[in-house]
């Protein structure tokens, strides 16, 4: 703990005392905070992980279809199929503040060129495992950019709280300690004074009687 270089008055110690209890109040509101941004973390973090892992179901999936797909399919008719797509992916951004952080919320919206069909090419001349693989992708599209977002308010929400958690430490460790070390100096000041004053007046109301006396016996 370190005293704070101020000078010894009852106004300083005054003013001290009030920063002292804004500090501790300060200290219990970010408190309070951090457990509830730690709260929130947790079950953000157990949705994440939920979601996360039916992405990589179904990415997997994916993955095997489109190798499958790629192996009895020509390298050129994949990329045949695949070169003009039907559909595409508009994504809108809004945000909300939770404990004053701000998090994106994505919205995701469709548009299909023709039909409602999500099938860019004919059925002729590609593999079922091709349909089956931009099917589940298709699919696992809308959760993808759901895991996204949810990353991203835990990344946030991570960093907030690591600033009041450091806060809070400051707060804890070093401003109020300090305060009330800077105080308990200051009284023990003040009361070292108040008896240096009254030995003093008892000093000066000794010699005042023996001057008293010393009249009294001189004018007998």
């Amino acid at each position: 703990m370190a005293r704070l270089n101020v000078n010894p008055t009852r106004m300083v110690m005054t003013t001290l005392k009030g920063r002292l209890y804004t500090a501790m109040r300060g200290h219990k509101l970010m408190k309070d905070k951090r457990d509830e941004l730690m709260k929130r973390f947790i079950e953000l973090a157990k949705e994440n992980k939920e979601l996360r892992d039916r992405v990589e179901e179904h990415i997997t999936g994916v993955y095997a279809g489109f190798s499958i797909a790629g192996a009895v399919m020509s390298r050129e008719a994949l990329e045949e199929a695949l070169m003009y797509p039907k559909r595409s992916a508009a994504v809108s951004v809004s945000y909300a503040n939770v404990m004053s952080v701000i998090v994106p919320e994505f919205e995701f919206d469709y548009k299909s060129v023709g039909d409602s069909d999500i099938y860019p090419y004919g059925f002729a001349h590609t593999s079922g495992e091709l349909d089956g693989a931009i099917k589940d992708l298709s699919e696992v599209f809308p959760t993808m950019l759901e895991l996204a977002a949810k990353e991203k308010k835990l990344a946030l929400l991570a960093g907030e709280i690591e600033r009041t958690r450091r806060r809070v430490n400051a707060l804890e460790f070093i401003m109020i300690p300090n305060l009330q070390e800077t105080i308990k100096f200051i009284r023990m000041k003040l009361d070292e004074n108040e008896r240096g004053n009254q030995v003093r007046l008892m000093k000066v109301k000794d010699m005042m009687l023996a001057e008293a006396i010393q009249e009294r016996q001189n004018t007998n």
